[in-house]
């Protein structure tokens, strides 16, 4: 029998649930077909021992070695031998076209909220995990575009905003001297509603990659993963340099990386105390670490003294205030500033469209200590994990009264178990969430994660009833400390409806003032500026539109001369010349295009998967497998029709009577007149009439996926 799977223009090999994979060529991309790309790398994610090479049988009429699928090349249709079915349970469930993981019901393990699944098929993918190995591939389109890149004059310094410029997150940077790179945070990226399926971005590291002999440090100015939850992903193409940190920056990156064994055991972590000065970090260069108010402990500021003067990055940065009084600590903690050198200023952009001053953090807390002094059942308090200095606040408060205090939600826990490893408050009044029903519900204060509606958070099942340990009574209270997240709208007001239907008690941060950002508003941005005594200065951190609207308030309300406003975006290449004099962007830019991390997939961006995956999920997809007599050219038998996502075939009999039709008609009208038959040829054609009769019929245009066996 010859079976030959469908090749479309645009859509990727779809397999059905339990069927064996081929093992893939080293060099193959990330759909099992090569679609026409701009991308000019791909970085992989490969568990060791596995196949390098797919062997290929050829098939000619009707001698033939059996095979089990085709797998598209881009010119023709090549077959390939079954693979043994992967373990673990990954073989219960569909496999991904594009990596050896399952499919579907893989994420839950993982605590994604794109899906549930088995933990057996989430302890797989850990140990993938654990035992891959990453590497950067860069083609020949790459390197020319890296090789057209003009060679940094002596005495020049490049500066370049690798990423985090276009949109917030994925932050990293790099300075260049001489033959000396010093990268600042590589942050990993939170992903768009057009890209279904895509767990984060990462930042490009192509230029990076063939520098890699210059990197001689990795700067990190704080422990949020938007500044530094991409480093296992980057650090073996960046050389494994020695990471410098504040302390709770050190032990973040340390737990993160113990999801990664093989890298762990290579990286080597210098932890900056505060007052260090000026720490050497290459020949020409040293760094400088000095405190600033955002959301987390230990988060700095970074000046990186060059020669010619010091690159400063604020990273994420607040000022704390009452109604525009700075407080004492922020002044002291810029006093010294006025007397740096700073050749060029990169300062945080995310909050430059808000108006006048933010909310103080006191202020928070003292609203936030009210709420929970006065509740008399249960308190459940949402907020992101990553805001470590506000739940330290909650604890605290907590004790204050007599409460203990419990986490759930894996990031809660993770985060917490750094802040009780570093000393950072006192967790003697801190139970597991097992025995939160052993104490008074009115001495009970539950900190948990999914404020923003998240699928699988702890929240939201206990919103829904799906918790497995925790259930809602009448006299809880739920406090949505957080602000929602751009594009949250939607699943933060299904959160609502489930709990305010459920007559519990909801506070918002709508009704109190129990949020504030971590991100400096519009004035708080403008005091910075005063403080630093800049030549240049180059606006990061945030949308594109943040960044003009920052360049716009430093030129029009500063007066910082228009020249020495450097608006860039990703990739962008500023070099300073003349002994600081003047700064140049250049008008090429090193590769900046998304990497993306899709399960098990570390690579390009392809618009051909992402396209199939939107389709899938508007109009889903149509299969059909035809038995074609190979002597006559005729069907063997009527056709067997699959569909997912399109309609319900018990309730659609007379249109898959129609649609078998076609296919009959199709088939016997351009195989019955050919000597040979042609598979392709047949796929191509059945793709056509059917995806044409469907449209007419439902208004509606589902995937069409002809299988065609030759018997």
């Amino acid at each position: 029998m010859i079976l030959s799977s469908p090749i479309q223009p645009n859509r990727p090999n779809i397999r059905r649930a339990n069927q064996g994979r081929p093992s893939r060529p080293a060099s193959s991309q990330y759909s099992s077909r090569r679609p026409n790309t701009s991308s000019s790398y791909t970085r992989f994610y490969r568990a060791p021992n596995s196949s390098n090479s797919a062997h290929q049988h050829a098939t000619t009429g009707q001698q033939h070695t059996p095979v089990h699928r085709s797998v598209d090349s881009g010119q023709a249709t090549r077959t390939v031998p079954r693979r043994a079915p992967l373990r673990n349970n990954i073989n219960r469930s569909s496999v991904h076209p594009q990596s050896n993981r399952p499919s579907g019901n893989w994420r839950q393990g993982r605590g994604s909220t794109h899906g549930r699944g088995s933990a057996a098929s989430a302890r797989t993918i850990q140990k993938l995990k654990q035992n891959s190995v990453y590497s950067l591939e860069i083609n020949d389109q790459y390197r020319q575009i890296l090789n057209s890149i003009p060679s940094l004059a002596d005495g020049d310094i490049r500066i370049v905003p690798v990423c985090g410029l276009e949109w917030v997150g994925t932050n990293m940077m790099f300075i260049e001297y001489k033959d000396e790179i010093v990268v600042i945070d590589v942050g990993i990226g939170f992903t768009k509603p057009n890209m279904p399926g895509i767990d984060n971005t990462i930042p490009n590291t192509a230029y990076l990659k063939m520098n890699c002999h210059k990197i001689k440090a990795l700067v990190i100015t704080h422990g949020h993963l938007d500044h530094v939850g991409a480093i296992s992903y980057v650090i073996e193409d960046l050389g494994f340099p020695p990471i410098y940190t504040r302390e709770f920056g050190a032990v973040f990156i340390k737990k993160k990386m113990e999801e990664f064994p093989q890298l762990a055991k290579k990286i080597k972590i210098e932890t900056i105390e505060a007052d260090m000065g000026y720490v050497p970090i290459s020949g020409n260069m040293k760094v400088r670490f000095f405190g600033l108010t955002h959301s987390i402990p230990d988060s700095t500021g970074v000046i990186i003294q060059t020669p010619l003067g010091g690159i400063l990055n604020t990273g994420d940065v607040r000022i704390e205030n009452e109604n525009g009084i700075i407080a004492q600590k922020e002044i002291d903690q810029y006093e010294f500033l006025k007397d740096e050198n700073i050749l060029l200023a990169s300062i945080d952009s995310t909050g430059i469209e808000k108006p006048g001053w933010g909310i103080s953090e006191s202020g928070v807390q003292k609203n936030i200590d009210a709420i929970i002094k006065a509740s008399n059942g249960r308190l459940f308090i949402s907020a992101f994990a990553s805001q470590v200095e506000r739940l330290i606040s909650f604890i605290e408060s907590a004790k204050r009264y007599g409460k203990y205090v419990s986490f759930e939600g894996r990031s809660m826990k993770n985060n917490m178990a750094i802040t009780k490893e570093l000393k950072l408050t006192d967790f003697g009044h801190v139970v597991p969430i097992e025995e939160i029903d052993d104490y008074p519900p009115n001495k009970m204060v539950i900190i948990l994660t999914g404020g923003q509606g998240e699928e699988f958070s702890a929240l939201n099942r206990i919103a829904n009833g799906t918790h497995k340990s925790i259930s809602l009574q009448k006299d809880d209270t739920i406090l949505l400390s957080s602000s929602i997240v751009p594009g949250n709208d939607f699943p933060v007001t299904q959160l609502k409806n489930n709990l305010y239907c459920g007559s519990y008690n909801v506070i918002t941060y709508s009704d109190n003032a129990v949020h504030a950002s971590g991100h400096g508003r519009h004035e708080e941005l403008k005091w910075i500026h005063q403080q630093i005594h800049y030549r240049f200065f180059m606006p990061v951190h945030g949308d594109s539109y943040m960044i003009r609207l920052h360049a716009k308030m430093a030129i029009q309300e500063l007066h910082v001369p228009e020249d020495r406003v450097m608006v860039c975006d990703n990739g962008s290449i500023v070099e300073i010349r003349n002994n600081g004099d003047i700064a140049v962007k250049l008008a090429e830019k090193i590769p900046s295009d998304v990497t993306v991390i899709d399960g098990a997939y570390l690579g390009p961006l392809h618009k051909v998967v992402i396209d199939d995956r939107t389709a899938l999920a508007e109009d889903g997809m149509f299969v059909v497998v035809v038995s074609i007599d190979t002597k006559t050219g005729r069907l063997k038998k009527s056709p067997d029709i699959i569909s997912r996502g399109f309609i319900y075939l018990r309730e659609s009999k007379e249109l898959l009577s129609k649609v078998r039709g076609v296919i009959k008609r199709v088939v016997e009208s351009h195989a019955t007149k050919r000597q040979h038959v042609d598979f392709d040829e047949i796929k191509n054609v059945l793709t056509e009439h059917i995806g044409k009769y469907l449209l007419q019929e439902t208004h509606k245009e589902p995937i069409v996926i002809p299988v065609v066996l030759g018997m």
